[in-house]
């Protein structure tokens, strides 16, 4: 995935699953992973948030502030967290702006079906809000500790 931007984040505003509003802006001074993802409660995406929650503690100590990104909309990121007992926040990005803003918005295949979608990706993103590491092709179920593994590098 090539972005059209330099290092520093894109800049957005989303509501998260009790529909306040969250700002990258607010969030300057605290390390950040933007984690997208195509869908609430489907196999992959349960699976990465849940090793993001099994992995919870160690993003904690770290110090690194998680928000899951997807085109779904608040009441289903609540239910999402709810019945996977989620620590972190999710945003609902349902125009897909944010999506498109960093470059994940695009064409996938799926059983010989081409359409478009979320690429699942990942942006960790320093104190100052430029992007320090950016996954492609996320394996859900080796995320966390590959992110993990590059914070202690990166800090």
């Amino acid at each position: 995935m090539k972005l059209n931007i330099d290092k520093q984040a894109p800049a957005f505003s989303l509501p998260n699953q009790d529909g306040d509003i969250v700002s990258l802006a607010d969030l300057l001074g605290k390390w950040i992973l933007l984690y997208f993802y195509p869908k609430d409660d489907t196999p992959g995406c349960t699976k990465e948030a849940c090793e993001i929650r099994d992995a919870w503690s160690e993003f904690k100590k770290a110090g690194i502030e998680v928000f899951g990104i997807s085109a779904d909309s608040a009441k289903s990121h609540r239910k999402f967290i709810d019945k996977y007992r989620l620590p972190f926040t999710l945003l609902a990005d349902e125009d897909k702006k944010v999506v498109k803003l960093y470059g994940v918005w695009g064409s996938k295949k799926f059983m010989g079906r081409e359409y478009l979608g979320i690429k699942r990706a990942s942006f960790l993103i320093d104190k100052k809000g430029a992007i320090e590491k950016i996954y492609n092709d996320v394996k859900p179920s080796e995320h966390a500790r590959q992110i993990l593994a590059d914070f202690k590098k990166l800090s």
